[in-house]
């Protein structure tokens, strides 16, 4: 796979955004909660994750008292 490709979309979507929406959060309280930086989270609320850890994505769904599959969809490619 070529450099431009791995820089590409990854088909998932992160829900973050709608998530803290719907429970009335905010980015820095969610920073507080789960001990990870506010541009960390930035970043993966606008989806430019290449990689989330396994404590990182269980702490923000306890935080958000949700499912993984309800922070992380497929976004296919139209």
């Amino acid at each position: 796979m070529s450099p431009a490709e791995e820089d590409g979309p990854t088909g998932i979507h992160c829900r973050l955004d709608e998530l803290l929406a719907e429970r009335g959060m905010t980015l820095a309280r969610l920073s507080e909660l789960v001990g990870v930086s506010v541009v960390n989270l930035s970043v993966l609320k606008n989806d430019r994750a290449r990689a989330i850890r396994y404590s990182t994505l269980s702490a923000v769904c306890r935080a958000l008292d949700c499912e993984v599959g309800d922070l992380l969809v497929r976004a296919d490619p139209r």
